[in-house]
């Protein structure tokens, strides 16, 4: 999951005097704290001191979100911290935590050697003392709900393509597609303009991992990157060294962009907004679309488009080559298997996919380039397969599944097909 070019201009630590004020109460002065170590704003600190105060009697209506492409630009140093969306509360992923649950009731992280270790590694680049990564990462809690999600399906299950694309390719999600593609069209048109990647292809994407925005899920970002980093369950291949460079990555966007590490929501696994960004690819590859000064990819949609176009051209997504071809895979098990050896990874001409035995539809005879074949199963029939050109490798650039790359292609081909029809 998966960022370009975001203006960086690093916040400097303040070194307010009034951090050894000892007459100040304790919660005001753990987020003053933050705000100098420059891991929170000013005016994310005065919104967390108007959040204490007495609630009106009746809250003004918020003002309607405008995704309008043509914002004024304004300096990073005046940038806001994304809004909260106004709309429709964000649904909270699967495992989210939940009163009584046990994550409500998880320890908070404290400091560990390797909290500490982490903190050093990263004061420089952080430009701040270990002390001050410290205090804020022992803010974070450890979520068992975060350490099961993590765990691979367990072995023997089988797969079923068709099961699968039914949980995507369905008439509520198919809808909500059709009315963010009606919303947001001048910024697909311009996306596949300037990247070269369709509009049903990033529909595609947003559709199957936030339908649309409305499940970006519900887990601090701090919490489940640090249950990763320095907890990370044992059952499966260790992974913790990948996510504490992404959790590196999410205190230095957090920095840089002006947001507060304490607040910010997304998926188990750590990734944000409407294309489920991960931090680093956050910050390599996000892109300022609606013109706005910041990538916003929470609560812009036009921010989202771009940068979905724009990770798919940074990782080789050539302009109007097709993602697939269909074909038939070889009667014998040998040459089968010597196809599918690459996994997704085009390495077959056409001409030695069809030595082999594989039976090419005339596209993928005429195709110039290298093919993969892939395999989907289907339960307990006979699998299916496709031949894959470097749009579908490209595709599990951003999830690394066969079968999460067929089902982005099958709902964007399915809202293409219903919006030339006239379907609404």
């Amino acid at each position: 999951m998966l960022c370009a070019r975001l203006p960086a201009i690093p916040r400097q630590p303040s070194r307010s005097p009034i951090l050894l004020q000892p007459s100040i109460p304790r919660r005001p002065l753990l987020a003053l704290a933050l705000l100098a170590a420059g891991l929170l704003t000013a005016p994310l600190l005065r919104a967390q001191e108007a959040a204490s105060a007495p609630a009106p009697a009746q809250a003004a209506s918020p003002a309607a979100a405008n995704p309008a492409a043509a914002k004024k630009k304004h300096s990073a140093t005046a940038r806001k911290a994304p809004k909260a969306k106004a709309a429709k509360p964000t649904r909270h992923a699967k495992g989210g935590t939940a009163p009584g649950s046990a994550d409500a009731r998880a320890p908070a992280l404290g400091q560990t050697a390797a909290v500490l270790a982490f903190a050093a590694e990263h004061a420089a680049s952080l430009n701040q003392t270990p002390e001050q990564i410290a205090a804020l990462l022992a803010q974070a809690r450890i979520l068992p709900s975060v350490q099961r999600l993590i765990m691979p399906t367990p072995a023997g299950t089988a797969k079923d393509w068709m099961a699968y694309r039914d949980r995507f390719v369905e008439p509520r999600r198919l809808q909500a597609g059709l009315a963010f593609w009606e919303a947001n069209a001048e910024a697909l048109a311009r996306a596949e303009e300037s990247y070269g990647v369709p509009a049903e292809i990033v529909l595609g994407i947003i559709g199957v991992e936030t339908f649309y925005g409305r499940i970006m899920g519900g887990f601090r970002i701090l919490d489940a990157l640090a249950t990763l980093s320095f907890d990370f369950p044992t059952g499966r291949s260790d992974r913790s060294p990948f996510f504490r460079e992404e959790l590196h990555q999410f205190l230095l966007l957090s920095q840089r962009d002006g947001l507060d590490p304490l607040a910010l929501k997304g998926s188990y696994a750590g990734a944000m907004g409407l294309g489920q960004f991960m931090p680093g690819s956050w910050m390599r590859h996000a892109v300022d679309f609606d013109g706005d000064g910041h990538a916003d990819l929470i609560n812009s949609p036009a921010d989202a488009i771009g940068s979905v176009a724009n990770f798919l051209a940074q990782h080789g997504w050539q302009r109007a080559l097709p993602t697939d071809y269909t074909v038939a895979a070889p009667a014998g098990t040998a040459e089968r298997a010597q196809l599918l050896a690459p996994d997704v990874r085009p390495t077959f001409t056409p001409a030695q996919m069809q030595a082999l035995g594989a039976r090419l539809s005339e596209g993928g005879q005429e195709h110039t380039g290298k093919l993969a074949l892939i395999e989907l199963q289907m339960g307990d029939a006979a699998p299916v397969y496709v031949a894959g050109t470097d749009n579908f490798f490209a595709l599990t650039r951003y999830n690394q599944s066969a079968y999460y790359a067929m089902a982005v292609i099958s709902l964007g081909r399915k809202l293409g097909q219903m919006r030339r029809a006239g379907i609404e």
